[in-house]
């Protein structure tokens, strides 16, 4: 049975109010969820006192999987930390996870890894209000109609009781949880993994693990098998060639010349499978098979499919790749961000705190470094080269 939705708990936006906004909420997305089956009272409620904040429409195009080079994209997710923490989650989570595992077929490191990848276990799950930013997204800009699905889906969840807080928080395009699913994927593939009667991704890590697993399950995940393994090709290697949807047995590549990353054979078999090469011929290459596909249904883009199966080898015991990536400036982890920040602070910059999160302050004391050191770009990355040319010039004694 629904509830009644309570009072909103966190304080919205502050901004100016919006007319063309709330002739939206009203005219558009009201009749559309009572049309849901959402009655207009509790529709009204849980959008009491929202303040519309256009600010998310600039994040439309911004997605680090797209706009981030995989270096740096990697670096920061498939680090140590990240590492380390993975494999405490395994040891703490061991019951529930073999219990996941044996139900849903998925390996216990893959589904750490998704939880790693997508709120660092829990810690970071985004803070933009749900109904703010899915009703911003709802009434302007472009995929309006894909947005609009997302926030009536929020809005069942909320009235059927899965979720009680209409504060509740995210990234800004409407992931949230552990796990951070899309409201509409909550709705179809969420499962109670703790057996109280509701589908809480938020609060209930049981949940959260057990409607990962279910999701890649869903999305073909074969148990038992691998996702793939880095490869070496050989000098001439056809690119065009490459592709995940690039489909050939295996025993095509290594009629190629494909080999094992150190160069060892690979056992043929007719089993389909593509060369995945990220940054290009001169990068890593990948072979990957059908649970790849499935982990990049999670959120399509090679970038973040990468980050969770490499750090799924990770958390197995595997190192890191044979072949670096085609840069002379390699992205930092989060301890080097961190190191990074405290250089440039002690430089004089005032770039806030030291969080290893690299926002425009941070960038911007980079840039001056890099021009007062002589580098270039002075594009403000923060990379390798800049984080030992500040540990190089040591600041003077005061």
């Amino acid at each position: 049975m629904a509830q009644q939705p309570p009072a909103v708990t966190s304080a919205p936006a502050q901004a100016t109010d919006d007319p063309e906004y709330r002739r939206c909420v009203t005219g558009r997305l009201r009749p559309q969820a009572v049309a849901r089956g959402i009655p207009g009272e509790a529709f009204d409620r849980y959008m009491a006192g929202i303040a519309p904040d256009r600010s998310v429409l600039a994040l439309l195009d911004a997605q680090p999987e797209f706009t981030t080079p995989i270096w740096d994209y990697l670096a920061g997710l498939v680090d140590d930390e990240r590492v380390a923490d993975g494999r405490a989650m395994l040891e703490t989570h061991r019951e529930l996870l073999a219990k996941v595992s044996a139900q849903y077929g998925v390996d216990p490191e893959t589904i750490v890894a998704v939880w790693g990848v997508e709120s660092d276990y829990g810690r970071v799950s985004g803070k933009r209000p749900l109904l703010q930013s899915l009703s911003v997204l709802s009434c302007f800009g472009r995929r309006q109609e894909f947005f609009r699905g997302e926030l009536l889906a929020v809005l069942e969840l909320l009235h059927r009781g899965d979720l009680r807080d209409p504060g509740i928080t995210g990234s800004w395009a409407g992931a949230f949880g552990h796990t951070q699913f899309m409201p509409t994927t909550y709705a179809r593939i969420a499962v109670d993994g703790d057996g109280d009667g509701r589908r809480d991704l938020v609060g209930s890590i049981p949940d959260a693990l057990a409607s990962t697993a279910n999701y890649l399950k869903r999305s073909g995940w074969q148990p038992g098998r691998p996702w793939g393994h880095e490869v070496k090709l050989p000098a001439g290697f056809d690119a065009s060639l490459a592709g995940r949807t690039n489909r050939r047995p295996i025993t095509d590549w290594l009629a190629r010349g494909v080999t094992g990353a150190d160069g060892s054979a690979i056992a043929p078999s007719d089993a389909r499978s593509a060369i995945v090469l990220p940054a290009g011929r001169d990068g890593p290459a990948f072979l990957v098979f059908r649970n790849y596909d499935a982990i990049y249904s999670y959120n399509a883009a090679e970038s973040y499919a990468l980050a969770i199966a490499l750090l799924s080898d990770r958390l197995r015991g595997g190192g890191g790749l044979a072949t670096p990536w085609p840069t002379d400036d390699p992205g930092l982890s989060r301890a080097q961000r961190r190191e990074l920040q405290t250089l440039l602070l002690a430089r004089g910059h005032a770039i806030g705190e030291v969080d290893g999160m690299i926002g425009t302050r941070t960038r911007r004391a980079i840039q001056a470094e890099q021009r007062r050191l002589g580098l270039s770009p002075a594009d403000g990355r923060a990379g390798l080269r800049i984080l030992e040319a500040l540990r190089a010039d040591a600041p003077a004694a005061p």
